[in-house]
């Protein structure tokens, strides 16, 4: 095992291989073993040219990752922003294998992204990128080889462009080669909600292991997109308390509860941040001003925006008692150590976020079985996949010992390790 000092230092990709590898020595897994689990199946860089609405060419680089594969076909999503790397793709996929596993999915993992600013291009040029990007990883896609699905930056539109694109490529529609696409595209009701549905559910349940309820509960949230935003009015639903909200503007704070109908309206009227609503107490302001939230009183902690949003200070300066990871390795290497040492309880994103490939998983299901779930029927199977997934994590965990964050890997990785001595080693 690596010390906790040089465990701080490291990446987010060394760390989720780091993860695996601590995993594989709990497990004790046979000589080999482990380097076939830790190394990706599949790289991708394309180079992704395009024209500008002006008329100009321009070029952009994009990554699609298979990680592993040997449970099922890869599955994770594209993300858009100016700080994608390779690694990052790479870190990300490996989180995506864990994640079906721990959902018992019979899913791989995989990643995609490409390195821009999708807020600085039109609609029509993301538009171009998006088919020229899926034209050049179009030989690693289909509904048994990889199914891409919405992350940061990319929506159901996007998606949209995605079937459109592959599906011209082969000659006929295929809805099931991508997931998170529009209702009338084959998308499935409850996509939207199903990744804060998920991280509210395993909030309540940790809570009910700790002999409370949800309700009442504090919850600040950094983070107020898709599953931010879903996850508030959920857990709203259940008796808590939004008392702090975080975005790219900005932290604001309310101790008496932030009124989420107000803060949606005036967003939908133009406020392009929760900090312009005028709606409670603004902290502070800025990227750098989001952090603030986690110095504030509270007692779940939702980091729901970017990977590596948590560091070493806001995890000193936490007052929760249980944090939720709703975004994909929000807290640092350091942080996640920070936060252990100090008895704070960590639902890894492994799990905590797993609601959102777990409704993705059912939509493939509606499309190769030619059929439509009602919203109802889409929530409950979810809820129910989830609290399942929670139910043997936190058995494990709890036989086992071991902190959730190994705990969550150990069973991902035996899960993925049991598939490949099954299928045997060829030739």
């Amino acid at each position: 095992m690596m010390t906790t000092t040089s465990y701080q230092t490291y990446s987010t990709l060394e760390a989720a291989e780091l993860r695996i590898r601590q995993a594989g020595e709990w497990l004790n897994l046979e000589d080999g073993l482990i380097e076939t689990i830790v190394a990706p199946r599949r790289i991708l860089e394309v180079a992704i040219p395009f024209r500008r609405d002006d008329g100009t060419r321009d070029q952009l680089t994009g990554w699609r990752v298979h990680h592993n594969t040997t449970r099922g076909p890869a599955k994770g999503g594209i993300r858009y922003h100016s700080e994608v790397t390779r690694d990052e793709v790479v870190a990300l996929a490996i989180g995506m294998s864990l994640k079906t596993a721990i959902m018992n999915l019979p899913l791989g993992g995989a990643k995609g992204g490409v390195a821009f600013d999708p807020k600085k291009y039109s609609l029509g040029e993301i538009e171009r990128i998006t088919r020229r990007y899926i034209s050049e990883i179009a030989p690693f896609l289909g509904p048994d080889r990889d199914v891409p699905a919405p992350d940061v930056g990319t929506n159901a539109q996007v998606m949209a462009w995605v079937l459109d694109q592959y599906s011209t490529g082969v000659g006929h529609v295929v809805p099931g080669v991508v997931t998170g696409k529009p209702i009338e595209l084959g998308g499935s009701l409850g996509r939207e909600s199903a990744t804060g549905r998920g991280v509210v559910e395993i909030a309540e349940l940790t809570m009910h292991k700790m002999g409370k309820s949800l309700e009442g509960q504090r919850i600040v949230i950094q983070g107020y997109g898709q599953v931010g935003s879903w996850a508030a009015r959920l857990a709203v639903t259940r008796g808590a308390i939004i008392v702090g909200l975080a975005d790219v503007g900005g932290t604001i704070h309310h101790g008496g509860g932030i009124d989420l109908t107000r803060i949606d309206t005036a967003l939908r009227s133009g406020a392009t941040s929760v900090t312009e609503t005028g709606i409670g107490e603004v902290v502070a302001r800025g990227i750098s001003g989001s952090r603030a939230l986690f110095g504030l009183d509270a007692d779940i902690a939702m980091p729901c925006a970017l990977e590596g949003a948590v560091h070493d200070l806001e995890a000193l300066s936490m007052k929760v008692k249980l944090v939720v990871e709703g975004a994909n390795g929000p807290l640092t290497p350091a942080a996640d150590e920070i936060l252990a040492d100090r008895g704070i309880a960590i639902i890894p994103d492994v799990l905590a976020n797993a609601g959102g490939v777990t409704c993705s998983y059912l939509e493939q299901c509606q499309n190769f079985a030619h059929l439509t779930w009602d919203e109802d029927q889409v929530n409950a199977r979810v809820t129910d996949l989830m609290r399942a997934a929670f139910n043997r994590f936190y058995a494990f965990a709890e036989t086992s010992s071991l902190p959730f964050r190994l705990a969550t890997s150990v069973l991902g990785v035996k899960t993925i390790a049991d598939a490949h001595r099954m299928r045997g080693l060829h030739p």
